[in-house]
């Protein structure tokens, strides 16, 4: 009920507790503490949360269980008293305690455990009377045991997953079992029937710890659906090219899904749709998702909905290419500067009176490493039918099959693939002995600024001018797509100047405040 109600409930529960919006969901009102210093601060942002998302500020608190999986069991009922389980699906991978990833089935849930907990959500279901769609989650432990989280009674955002794998129309059911229909099936007749994935692009920065990002889609190539090398793609879009994406929504764009015989297939299914979803004029998550795919412990089935924080401790950085990745990256550039060099020569074989280096050595530099290349190289391990202009590079390379993005710009080619977000500069060898002779430009000093680290409205400023701040004490809340975020300070020190104040819009980067 209040403040010193949420810290007593704490107590009486033991720590870390997770404070929960009553009517909430898609991880808006849900704030972890760890101590009693931090239920106070928790309970008021879940409070707000709740309030600006669902117009209901109730909150109740509950044990947070430490790394778990987050495993939840579809269920359907009708009007009649018939209810089955329709599977389970994972749902562990989590920022800010809103899904990313979710797949059908789990890979840590045997025939066993999907009968027990598929009964105890068919059993809840009835208890209360329920009918059409709805999901039962739980918590998932390390050591095997599952915990009651919560019943979502609508259809949930990952339920394509569940449609793959049954070959059920969700949505089909749950009109039908609006208009009094009995379920055509039993539980006996339920299959399940090879892997899901789903993906959820969103606006946000993975860079920079997934803030939202707004802007306008200035391009916006998704896959083609249907039936497309190791699975079938699905994409459940919201949004076309053109599309601007604001600040008083939930980030999501769009869902990619696709379906295959095994885990490993769809695995490698999504990952060729990642490939080839070209998204520009906002921030988005798709490099984090190419390199989760990629990533080992995705690859093992060992996941918890810490992962992020386990495996990124420092925040996402991209994927660091290994020898053979660079070497492909730099046979593309090459090629592509290849073509392009021969487009412009036309018909007399020059371009500012240099030929069009058919025959010519070529230092292709991509971050730190520079790698020797000769045209004949190039022109031997790359096999294409790209032209100038096209954002994807499909072909082969020494064999290999791939898709790679390609954005020309100022400072080179960037190449973006299964998670690598590179600059690629193709030299003449002279050009690039002369290049490392550059200085290299010093960064402004920024460390008395606070910028917006993402576009947000500002809900409150937390301190005044020639006020002395301690390291960690709040400095102001910016709220972006619905989801409050507390700015705090870094280091002691004193503020010197506020350039914002409650209810200013700012864009990212824009100055907060300012410290002597």
């Amino acid at each position: 009920q209040n403040e010193d109600d949420a810290v007593s409930v704490a107590r009486e529960i033991g720590f870390p507790v997770m404070i929960k919006a009553s009517a909430g969901g898609g991880g808006k009102g849900m704030r972890i503490a760890r101590s009693e210093g931090e239920v106070g601060e928790g309970w008021r942002l879940a409070r707000s949360e709740a309030k600006s998302s669902f117009g209901d500020d109730r909150v109740f608190i509950e044990r947070y269980i430490e790394s778990p999986r987050h495993i939840e069991i579809q269920v359907l009922a009708d009007k009649h008293g018939n209810a089955v389980y329709l599977g389970e699906r994972e749902c562990s991978i989590q920022r800010r305690n809103q899904k990313i990833v979710e797949e059908a089935p789990s890979p840590a849930i045997d025939a066993k455990l999907r009968k027990e907990m598929g009964e105890q959500a068919v059993a809840l279901a009835r208890a209360v009377g329920y009918d059409s769609a709805g999901t039962v989650e739980f918590v998932f432990g390390q050591d095997r045991k599952f915990y009651f989280l919560e019943m979502n009674t609508r259809l949930q955002v990952e339920h394509p997953v569940t449609e793959f794998v049954t070959g059920l129309d969700l949505v089909e059911q749950m009109i039908r079992v609006a208009a009094g229909e009995p379920l055509a099936f039993r539980q006996e007749d339920v299959r399940l029937d090879g892997w899901a994935i789903e993906s959820r692009l969103y606006a946000e920065d993975p860079y920079r710890e997934f803030l939202p990002s707004i802007g306008r889609l200035n391009r916006y190539l998704p896959p083609p659906e249907g039936r497309s090398g190791a699975g079938t793609v699905r994409l459940d879009g919201g949004v076309v090219e053109g599309s601007e994406i604001s600040i008083f929504f939930d980030p999501l764009i769009a869902k990619l899904i696709v379906h295959a015989p095994d885990r490993q297939m769809a695995t490698r299914a999504m990952s060729e749709a990642l490939d080839r979803t070209v998204i520009d004029g906002i921030q988005h998550n798709q490099p984090f998702l190419s390199a989760l795919m990629a990533h080992p412990r995705w690859q093992e089935g060992r996941l918890s909905t810490a992962f992020i924080p386990e495996e990124y401790p420092g925040g996402f950085k991209g994927v660091t290419p290994d020898a053979e990745r660079l070497r492909f990256l730099a046979l593309i550039a090459l090629s592509i500067e290849l073509k392009r060099r021969r487009r412009l020569t036309g018909l007399n074989g020059h371009i500012n009176g240099e030929g069009n280096g058919a025959g010519a050595e070529w230092i292709v530099a991509i971050g730190d490493q520079q790698i020797a290349l000769t045209a004949a190289e190039a022109a031997e391990a790359t096999v294409t039918d790209w032209r100038p202009g096209e954002p994807l590079w499909s072909g082969t390379v020494e064999g290999e099959p791939l898709t790679v993005q390609v954005r020309p710009g100022l400072q080179g080619l960037r190449l973006s693939w299964r998670g690598i977000d590179a600059i690629a500069r193709v030299m003449s060898p002279r050009i690039a002995r002369l290049e490392a002779l550059m200085p290299v430009k010093k960064l402004a000093d920024s460390s008395k600024l606070m910028r917006c680290p993402m576009p947000g409205l500002v809900l409150a400023i937390n301190a005044t001018v020639g006020q002395k701040i301690r390291a960690g004490e709040p400095l102001a809340i910016v709220e972006a797509m619905k989801m409050e975020n507390v700015l705090r300070a870094e280091r002691d020190l004193t503020v010197k100047k506020i350039n914002a104040k409650p209810g200013d819009t700012l864009a990212v980067d824009a100055v907060i405040m300012e410290f002597e």
